[in-house]
């Protein structure tokens, strides 16, 4: 018995090690295949929602566009301190920043080759539900390269031509500005050319724009990398800035931030703002600053807004209390991010310029959440192109430069005197109702004659 005994616990020991030894080598090959997804994966792209501006049909931003190509194909224009690989014919971007800033024309396509116009036009102006189609990225076409240094900076000879793409550009479309999108950590250049991409087919195809390729780490454990090459990469962004100003005929220069792309656009503005002689100030032309979900530190984002406040048409900050990745960044940087705000992370005298900034015409807060925007998930953090009254009111903003009580949002003024707008629950009718009368205006200022004719 005795031996049967030690027989049996010998091998209740060996089959417990080796349990032990395989559940351990599953945890290993689980990390392993987390650790590789979260560094080699990015999401497809699908085609956003249909703001619904445009969804009910009454308004179709693609009929004012005497330009369009009724074909699937995008065309944005990119600016990158990225470092590349490669020939330029057939380059790739790295994630690593350089001493270049370097400027070309992003290629895509909605859907797959072939793809027809009438397909995308009906997914583009309804609310259709279903599959939306990918976007995808065919080639990003180098045209110029700039160096970065400081003080004044050399142009090369090829600053003419680019400028001369865009300004014939900026002279054959309906809206008159360039608009920058900035995307946020852990995205790489595909990604974030697809969400630049798909907002300016949602103009009408009508809009310049123009996505910043800032050296993301493209991982998603790589948070501290994102934030250092962001820091890097404010500099490269502020001569871009200066490079539209000067080249250009631009009426506005207008910036879309996405999470940590504020990281870039915050401190570039103060670059900006501090060393922009007050004369000089209005020839950059900066327009409509928007920071969506913004991912900087509240107190540090307040420190660049006193800079250059008076610089833009308005400065607008998106705020939901609740955003999950707000919440983990505020948790991994022990203060709380400008999207999602404890006033506590700021002095009482920060606290008081805030408030005066939101009850004067420079600072508009926008409270964004699960009670006050129908369907919008509680802590969402994507919400600006995920969900379509929050994609309509940036569109809005953009294309007609209106102050968010003229896009039909709703002032509310807490008792300490700060002012911020959330959604009314009939926003989609009120925007629908307000683009209307806007379109009409600007359709008069381009058709005068068309319109004539038709009367």
């Amino acid at each position: 018995m005795r031996e049967t005994n030690a027989h049996y616990s010998k091998s209740n020991g060996i089959l417990q090690t080796s349990m032990r030894k395989f559940l351990i080598g599953l945890v290993v090959l689980l990390l392993l295949a987390i650790a590789i997804l979260a560094i080699g994966y990015q999401p497809t792209i699908y085609l956003m929602p249909t703001p619904a501006v445009i969804s009910s049909g009454d308004i179709n931003p693609f009929d004012i566009n005497p330009n369009l190509e009724k074909d699937n194909e995008i065309r944005i224009l990119f600016a990158t301190n990225r470092i590349p690989a490669g020939e330029t014919e057939d380059r790739i971007y790295t994630i690593f920043p350089g001493n270049k800033l370097r400027m070309g024309i992003v290629h895509m396509r909605i859907g797959k080759a072939g793809t027809a116009w009438e397909t995308l036009f009906n997914l583009s102006t309804t609310a259709e539900k279903g599959r939306r189609p990918a976007l995808r990225l065919d080639k990003l076409e180098e045209l110029a390269q700039y160096p970065l240094k400081g003080g004044k900076v050399p142009q090369p000879v090829n600053t003419r031509a680019m400028a001369d793409m865009v300004n014939s550009a900026l002279d054959r479309s309906i809206d008159k500005d360039i608009t920058i999108y900035v995307h946020g950590a852990n995205t790489a250049v595909y990604r974030a050319s697809a969400q630049a991409a798909q907002y300016h087919h949602f103009t009408g195809q009508n809009s310049i724009v123009l996505v910043f390729l800032w050296p993301s780490a493209e991982n998603l454990f790589a948070y501290g990398t994102d934030t250092r090459h962001a820091l890097k990469s404010a500099p490269a962004f502020a001569q871009l800035l200066s490079l539209l100003a000067e080249h250009t005929h631009a009426e506005n220069i207008n910036i879309l931030t996405y999470s940590a792309g504020v990281q870039i656009a915050s401190p570039a503005l103060d670059i900006i703002g501090r060393n922009t002689k007050k004369e000089k100030r209005e020839a950059m032309r900066l327009g409509e600053i928007y920071f969506a979900a913004a991912d900087i530190g509240v107190d540090t984002f307040t420190k660049h807004l006193q800079n250059y406040i008076d610089m833009p048409r308005s400065t607008t900050l998106t705020i939901n209390m609740r955003d999950s990745v707000l919440s983990l960044a505020a948790w991994r940087t022990n203060v709380s991010r400008a999207g999602s705000p404890d006033t506590g992370d700021l002095s009482e005298e920060k606290n008081r310029w805030i408030q005066n900034a939101s009850m004067g015409s420079g600072l508009n807060i926008i409270e964004v959440s699960a009670e006050t925007v129908s369907g919008m998930s509680s802590r969402s953090h994507d919400y600006w192109f995920t969900h379509p009254w929050i994609s309509s009111d940036v569109l809005t903003q953009f294309l007609f430069h209106k102050t968010p009580g003229e896009r039909g949002l709703i002032e509310s003024v807490q008792s300490d005197n700060l002012r911020y707008w959330t959604f009314p629950p009939n926003y989609p009718q009120r925007i629908i109702d307000i683009v209307k009368q806007a379109t009409e205006t600007k359709r008069s200022q381009i058709f005068p004659d068309r319109l004539l004719d038709e009367k």
